[in-house]
């Protein structure tokens, strides 16, 4: 079973549209909302997200135990909040758990970070790969930069020659829009690899967005690091087969 996601938000309208959205592009994964308070006003509910825990973890099944049940059950589940409260709603509705080990939370901007994370989840990734991909949405952290000296043993990461390249022509009809953007950046993140195409960041679904690639556009992919052959081949695969869209 893959892992499930549940979206905490102080709107049931964000939760709603947010779940409404990821479920296109993840159609065989739980997404879970549990939006404003039980009253229909802003803000959260611990009762809503413990509800939604429990059944994203399964355990909302009573006395239904068995193998069967278990083989049915998500291998997971990772929380995603809009605010600060939320995520301090969440982290209460963890202690009433009976197995709050299997949630994780993640830090990742919500829309852009639910994407990715219910990609990940439809390709079968693990509960921390995607956690993981649903905080790569954010992009990286940004670093000081660093005091300038009158020489270096070995430039930045993007100065060095790319351990792997490759460049595949979009073939389907709306281009680089949302879900092929959120498939690419979802898969990338959980792999062990620094990859750019077209020079922005592969595993940031808003900089793939930016680039307003259209049908035609061919996308120039270079990757470091010890997944490079397999990020790049795993880019390619999803262009040439048009994401699976006409």
């Amino acid at each position: 079973m893959t892992v499930s996601i549940v979206v905490v938000s102080h709107s049931e309208k964000i939760a709603d549209g947010a779940v409404e959205l990821a479920t296109q592009m993840a159609p065989d994964v739980m997404i879970l909302a549990a939006g404003g308070t039980d009253d229909g006003r802003i803000g959260t509910s611990l009762e809503k997200v413990l509800a939604a825990l429990e059944r994203a973890g399964g355990e909302s099944g009573g006395e239904q135990a068995g193998a069967e049940q278990a083989a049915a059950q998500p291998s997971g589940t990772v929380v995603l909040t809009d605010l600060g409260s939320a995520v301090m709603t969440a982290e209460s509705a963890l202690e009433f758990l009976a197995n709050p080990a299997g949630v994780l939370l993640a830090d990742a901007p919500l829309v852009e970070g639910l994407a990715a994370a219910a990609v990940a989840a439809q390709g079968g990734a693990d509960v921390q790969a995607v956690r993981e991909a649903a905080e790569a949405a954010a992009g990286p952290p940004r670093q000081p930069e660093p005091a300038r000296t009158e020489a270096t043993d070995a430039g930045p990461v993007s100065s060095a020659s790319p351990d792997c390249t490759g460049d595949f022509e979009l073939v389907n009809q709306a281009g680089m829009h949302a879900r092929p953007a959120a498939r690419v950046a979802g898969g990338l993140a959980s792999l062990d690899a620094e990859v750019t195409i077209n020079g922005v960041d592969g595993a940031s679904m808003t900089g793939l967005m930016t680039l307003g690639a259209g049908k035609g556009t061919v996308l120039h992919v270079e990757a470091w690091g010890a997944d490079a052959e397999r990020a790049v081949e795993y880019v390619g695969g999803l262009v040439e087969a048009g994401f699976g869209e006409p």
